[in-house]
């Protein structure tokens, strides 16, 4: 069984960074596709940031050029870099692991992942 733990959400002020982490056990498969989504209150879960099994990364249009999805194979964690925080990414963040490999229009749909963190709180104040 895939579990993932996320950590590194908190609050910061606008234009700031942050640098979220999930750490992932329990993987088997020789593929795997990783996304980050996000979910304000009231609001539907978004994709924000995803990678599939050969790199290739996708992101929401409200975050390009801001944040940075990528993963370390060896420690097998996934990142989300933040940079240039707004306080409309205020938001609880969640990753997510699929089995298998996802094209690049794919990765920000949750329906592509079988695995979901518990989440972790980002507040950004304007």
């Amino acid at each position: 069984q895939v579990q993932l733990v996320e950590s590194g959400g908190g609050s910061v002020q606008s234009g700031g960074s942050g640098r979220l982490s999930c750490a992932i056990s329990g993987a088997t498969s020789s593929s795997y596709s990783m996304g980050w989504f996000r979910q304000a209150p009231g609001q539907e879960r978004e994709g924000v940031a995803g990678i599939n099994s050969i790199g290739i990364t996708n992101y929401a249009d409200s975050v390009k050029g801001r944040f940075t999805i990528s993963q370390d194979s060896a420690k097998k964690t996934l990142y989300l870099q933040m940079n240039s925080l707004k306080p409309e990414d205020t938001a609880m963040y969640y990753c997510a692991v699929g089995e298998g490999w996802r094209s690049w229009s794919l990765l920000l749909q949750a329906l592509q992942y079988n695995y979901w963190g518990q989440g972790t709180q980002v507040t950004v104040a304007s």
